[in-house]
């Protein structure tokens, strides 16, 4: 029962200053990893951890959009034809889907520290051999491996998260996340543009070994365990899988799911094909391509930070989330209509500007869209953090070569991509979580309330 006199927001608050242990019933100051002191170090150095997790949920963008201006010269630098160098994303990405698969669940069993060193070791290895692939097919082949490796910093990230948080306090730190994932984006296209200036795009590559090396440090040294013994499965696959069959059971978390992925489809088929598209086709340079990028990500974060500081705790997530699906769906019809010449010939600014709307909404739908899903689970987070990010990521790894079909001369692969899969996203956000219906109702502690379904590990 809450206290007399208190509103709705002030407990909104206090929950952002309120991890999960406490929530869930532990002792905030029983010593042991993972609870107690662990937990209250990470609240007295919130910005420490924020700043680490935020690295972790980083490094897809910095491993993705880094090597982004180069390429067109990888193309010419490896004699291969720009759709097999495209693929080279996709194995990143289909090794990011895979690895969030078998890490998470790991997570859930030796806790977090553990599989995130491991994961982050094997990702400064795997992106040094990038840096001196001979052939194009060895790339792809280590581009997979830095992808199933470096999957651990997503997965464990969000995992870490619920481990904390919850309700109000969780959409907020999710998105303070976005904020810093999308400092990545501004950066590293920038960044590797100017690389170019100096080396080819090898050194792109040693830079990112460079700066893996760093934060696997810094996870070393400050990042504690946040799951305690207690909270851990000592099951194995046959547990694993049965904890993932009750996440897909629930109906809710499964059209967040599937929502979520198709949204993240949107989004690579433009981080896929951006680079052909502005620079073949619209004359920018490697420079202008990526001030583009970055301003389209500045987009982003901005949405993401009004949505944690004005939008998350005075309006439902469920009805923020239709708006960012909305405007997804509108930017990406624009695209198609420019794209196809139904407008008539259109320039290098129209489509920024579409882009620019289309990444900005980004900011809006998919922070909140996993504060919905992981809201309907308190127990194997990591396994639920797994499906999320697995989905997203395959279903990413399909769209992005699809983008470049129809050869370099064109966009309408990647407009028609984009539409498809939000209108996707809309369906499953409609007919599985019925946000009319549904409405997650956050109160003293933020467990979701459904009237249709029952939630894995609820206690409401």
């Amino acid at each position: 029962m809450p206290e007399r006199g208190r509103t709705t927001r002030d407990r909104n608050d206090h929950e952002t200053h309120v991890p999960k242990a406490t929530v869930a019933g532990h002792a905030p100051d029983r010593p042991g990893p993972g609870s107690g002191r662990d937990i209250g170090s990470l609240r007295r150095t919130g910005l420490l951890v924020t700043l680490v997790l935020g690295g972790l949920t980083a490094t897809p963008p910095l491993a993705m959009d880094m090597y982004l201006p180069a390429l067109p010269e990888v193309t010419g630098s490896l004699n291969a034809p720009a759709a097999t160098v495209q693929l080279t994303l996709t194995a990143c990405l289909l090794g990011m889907a895979l690895g969030q698969l078998v890490v998470g669940p790991m997570s859930d069993r030796w806790g977090r520290r553990r599989p995130l060193l491991a994961g982050m070791a094997v990702y400064v290895v795997a992106t040094a051999l990038c840096a001196v692939a001979p052939t194009v097919e060895t790339l792809v082949a280590f581009r997979l491996v830095q992808g199933l490796a470096g999957a651990a910093g997503i997965v464990i990230a969000r995992a870490v998260v619920r481990d904390l948080y919850d309700g109000v306090a969780m959409a907020r730190f999710f998105s303070t996340l976005m904020l810093i994932s999308g400092v990545a984006p501004i950066v590293a296209p920038v960044f590797g543009g100017q690389i170019l200036r100096v080396t080819d795009w090898r050194g792109v590559f040693v830079v990112l070994v460079v700066l893996g090396v760093v934060l696997t440090a810094v996870v070393w040294a400050r990042l504690p365990e946040t799951l305690a013994p207690e909270g851990r499965h000592a099951g194995g696959v046959g547990e694993t899988l049965r904890a993932m069959r009750g996440l897909l059971a629930d109906r809710a978390f499964t059209g967040y799911m599937l929502a979520g992925g198709f949204t993240f489809a949107t989004l690579f088929a433009y981080v896929s094909a951006s680079p052909f598209v502005m620079q073949e086709i619209y004359g920018a340079s490697p420079q202008t391509f990526s001030l583009l990028f970055g301003v389209n990500s500045v987009g982003l974060v901005i949405a993401g930070q009004v949505n944690g500081r004005i939008l998350v705790g005075r309006v439902a997530l469920e009805r923020v989330l239709a708006v960012g699906l909305g405007v997804v769906t509108v930017a990406a019809v624009a695209l198609l209509l420019m794209t196809t010449g139904a407008v008539g010939e259109v320039g290098l600014v129209p489509v920024s500007v579409a882009l620019f709307v289309l990444m900005s909404a980004m900011g809006i739908t998919l922070p909140n869209m996993q504060t919905l899903a992981l809201l309907r689970v308190r127990h194997a987070a990591g396994s639920a953090s797994a499906l999320l990010g697995t989905s997203s990521f395959l279903i990413g790894a399909v769209a992005s070569p699809l983008v470049g079909i129809a050869g370099e001369d064109t966009a309408v692969p990647m407009a028609v991509v984009q539409l498809a899969a939000v209108l996707v996203a809309v369906a499953c956000f409609v007919a599985l979580c019925r946000p009319w219906k549904d409405r997650a109702v956050m109160e003293d502690g933020g467990a979701p309330r459904s009237s249709g379904t029952e939630s894995l590990g609820d206690d409401s």
